[in-house]
């Protein structure tokens, strides 16, 4: 019974990301988008659309975006979230963990990013009607993806990633220091877990803005990326390769047009 019940929770977990990335596809589909994120005429119409417009227009609302943003933080956060439900697992029998508790880990954590998603939404409302994203949420300045992708290059080398990717590297540290039992505690506990990782990873979100947020293609390499920081046999040693990656990818970017002769 314990292995039936642990398989029940884990294929739910899953279940959980398989519905994300499928809604997602749907989505990004009716927006006239490939997978990797280029838009056929009815997106072109769309992304020149104006936010202004007296008409509804559900990317123009915080609503539909809200929902958008917290389908991606399932589809592209739960997935990072494997290492310390196995590291919560592994502390269960001995620290009176229970599965009502590890569900209360994954409920914390996925709200804190749920309130990440709602601050996204926002964001992304503020920069079309600016004028700085399109209504397929892509840049419509390549010096506006210049300085993301070097912010967040920059921010792989600071002193806050280094504390938060410590909490999400090493999540096992983190439950010995902070252990609550029962559905109240996973809770408390996947709060705070929730934070760091939103502390460590917040960027690679944001980089959305830069390439499109419903681009498929760069979903999957964050959703990626974010997976390998967290492993404990080689999280140490992505984090500063891809910084450098993406200082480069800002310089390239910033060069293209004489790059390509265009």
């Amino acid at each position: 019974m314990p292995h039936l019940l642990r398989s029940t929770f884990w294929l739910g977990f899953f279940g959980l990301i398989l519905f994300a990335w499928v809604m997602m596809a749907q989505m990004s589909g009716q927006m006239g988008l490939d997978l990797l994120g280029r838009p056929d005429a009815m997106g072109r119409a769309m992304a020149a659309m104006d936010p202004h417009m007296d008409m509804d227009m559900p990317m123009a609302r915080f609503g539909p975006l809200a929902g958008m943003w917290a389908l991606m933080m399932a589809a592209m956060m739960l997935p990072t979230l494997v290492p310390t439900l196995r590291a919560y697992e592994d502390l269960m029998d001995s620290a009176n963990g229970t599965r009502v508790g590890w569900l209360g880990v994954v409920t914390g954590y996925f709200a804190v990013w749920v309130v990440f998603a709602m601050a996204l939404a926002g964001l992304q409302l503020a920069l079309l009607f600016g004028g700085v994203i399109d209504m397929l949420g892509i840049a419509r300045s390549r010096w506006f993806a210049v300085a993301l992708l070097l912010a967040v290059g920059l921010f792989q080398f600071t002193r806050a990633k280094e504390l938060c990717h410590g909490v999400c590297h090493a999540p096992g540290m983190y439950f010995l220091g902070h252990w609550r039992t029962g559905f109240g505690g996973g809770l408390r506990m996947g709060l705070g877990l929730g934070a760091f990782c939103v502390g460590c990873c917040w960027g690679f979100m944001a980089l959305g803005f830069a390439g499109g947020v419903m681009n498929l293609a760069w979903m999957g390499l964050a959703t990626l990326f974010m997976v390998l920081e967290k492993l404990p046999q080689i999280g140490h040693y992505v984090t500063k390769p891809m910084g450098f990656s993406l200082i480069l990818g800002a310089f390239v970017v910033a060069g293209w047009p004489m790059l390509t002769g265009g």
